[in-house]
């Protein structure tokens, strides 16, 4: 049997030291000698970080190019409402953190899927009879973007598929790719508000898919569907017996002429994982407030994917819990004209900006009906002289020091994406400058032709 001696050692100004000496009846164990191995160094990545790839990451970081220095920079690229000060959050929110701050109630650990009273404070906000909700129902997460790793980790397995909106938000690729899982894309429609071609969503199904997105409203498209879309799209989600994972961070925040339907306040038999947070509607993507609201009316998900959710969250110790505890006020006490004004400003910048656009040849944008954006297509064939919306962007920050993501990024070439949280005085600025730039490489038909027979 072995036996073993711990001796402290300390002398002088160090600090003690445990020394462990093993003694064997068997064979001695020499430090530094196990049989058959030589130490060497080789340390490498795990084949996790060699799958994890963001496009637009890889997109923009390779656009190597200098914008215009006769011509201040106009970024329309980056979807954070608080990067220009014109979008503040509301008082009564930043009041609800610096109370709970001053508390010194919230400094410790909180429960992985966060405290039991700010779980209760989310369901009875999202709460109501077409979709009722619990405190158990709820999982606070590290932001949205936390909400939908979970999600899809408990959802999926590596060698699975996943059904994703083209264009969409790129994280659901990053997300999958990194744990094996596949991505097969969907095409939503530009012609009908983009709205999903269902039979394309429908046929791209088979035994190993594991859950469809469906992201309402939408980033990158503005776009938000209809309560007969969004039926539609839960006849095929029913049909197939697949779970919804829904991506619902933009939710409430769609234009007046529009309304916000929570898909899961329209379907009773198909489980639906809704991920949100505080990030857009409340102004604070820094914060990394979220959640996962689980609907499950017909307990499809039973214990199995709620336990699943609970040990995946243990993983790390939970959000923010100085935000936590304002969660409550937050919810409850937001005074509704802080939304209203937010949407006025949303919309009347989309708008001027649609107006905009639409009105310089060789751009086609689509009017967005919520979130923080709008999608443009490029009329590639009236501007030969760039082979795709990647150079195209790229030009026109060198020229016009104007920046616009690409919609390549979102797996949608030949389109790109504006971010309309700017103020309105940059978006008119913006847009001026887009149309000075059109106007410089446009080309008629028969010009565009000609342009191609010299290459």
């Amino acid at each position: 049997m072995d036996s073993y001696l711990i001796q402290v050692n300390g002398r002088g100004d160090h600090a003690p030291v445990l020394d462990v000496h093993l003694k064997s009846t068997g064979n001695t164990i020499s430090p530094g000698k196990v049989k058959g191995r030589k130490p060497r160094w080789a340390v490498r990545a795990s084949e996790m970080s060699k799958k994890t790839f963001n496009p637009v990451r890889a997109i923009v970081d390779s656009m190597k190019v200098e914008p215009n220095p006769k011509k201040a920079m106009i970024s329309l690229s980056l979807g954070d409402p608080t990067v220009f000060g014109n979008l503040p959050t509301n008082d009564e929110v930043t009041r609800a953190v610096k109370e709970v701050l001053d508390s010194g109630q919230y400094n410790g650990y909180a429960p992985s899927v966060g405290y039991q009273s700010c779980r209760e404070a989310v369901a009875t906000y999202y709460n109501c009879p077409e979709a009722p909700l619990k405190a158990q129902d709820v999982i606070l997460t590290s932001g949205c973007s936390q909400a939908i790793e979970l999600a899809l980790a408990v959802l999926a397995n590596p060698g699975q598929n996943i059904l994703v909106p083209r264009p969409g938000f790129s994280l659901y690729k990053t997300l999958a790719l990194s744990m094996g899982i596949e991505v097969k894309l969907y095409n939503l429609l530009p012609e009908k508000a983009w709205e999903i071609d269902l039979e394309h969503l429908e046929s791209l199904v088979d035994e190993k898919t594991a859950c469809l997105i469906v992201n309402n409203p939408s980033n990158p498209c503005g776009s938000v569907f209809s309560k007969r879309h969004l039926q539609e799209i839960l006849a095929v989600a029913s049909r197939q017996c697949v779970p919804v994972l829904a991506d619902e961070i933009y939710g409430d925040m769609v234009f007046a002429d529009c309304k916000y339907e929570p898909i899961a306040t329209l379907s009773t038999n198909v489980p639906i994982l809704s991920c949100g947070g505080l990030a857009k509607r409340w102004l604070v993507p820094g914060w990394r407030m979220g959640w996962i609201l689980i609907h499950d009316r017909r307990d499809i998900f039973g214990n199995e994917i709620r336990d699943g959710l609970v040990r995946l969250s243990q993983r790390i110790l939970g959000p923010c819990t100085i935000v936590q505890g304002a969660l409550e006020r937050i919810l409850h006490r937001t005074p509704p004209e802080f939304y209203h004004n937010t949407l006025s400003i949303l919309k009347s910048n989309a708008d001027l900006c649609y107006a905009a656009l639409s009105a310089i040849p060789g751009l086609q944008p689509v009017r967005p009906a919520g979130a923080m954006y709008l999608m443009v297509e490029i009329e590639m064939e009236h501007f030969p002289e760039f082979e795709n919306d990647v150079e195209f962007t790229e030009r026109l920050i060198s020229e016009q020091s104007v920046f616009c993501l690409p919609a390549t990024c979102f797996e949608y070439p030949n389109f790109f994406r504006v971010v309309i949280t700017v103020p309105e005085e940059m978006i008119l600025e913006a847009c001026s400058r887009i149309q000075e730039f059109c106007e410089m490489h446009y080309q008629g038909v028969e010009g565009a032709q000609d342009l191609e027979c010299d290459k």
